[in-house]
């Protein structure tokens, strides 16, 4: 199986290093979500939008983004 976002080996959606990112993006938003009342979409736009958020983060946001607009 290939990763979703740049086609390396992966074991489910995504390689070690894009999985690596997802696990953060999902563990961050229920900081997020606590402190603001932020939905998930609107999370995943503010982590793609962010310029202090970190290329494979971007991505996977983004990745997901496309995902939860199909």
């Amino acid at each position: 199986m290939k990763c979703l976002v740049c086609d390396r080996e992966a074991k489910e959606k995504f390689c070690m290093l894009h999985d690596k990112a997802y696990r953060n993006v999902v563990q961050k938003f229920e900081d997020w979500k606590r402190a603001t009342g932020i939905s998930w979409k609107e999370y995943l736009k503010e982590v793609a939008e962010n310029t202090f958020t970190g290329s494979w983060a971007k991505e996977v946001a983004e990745q997901l983004l496309s995902e939860h607009n199909d």
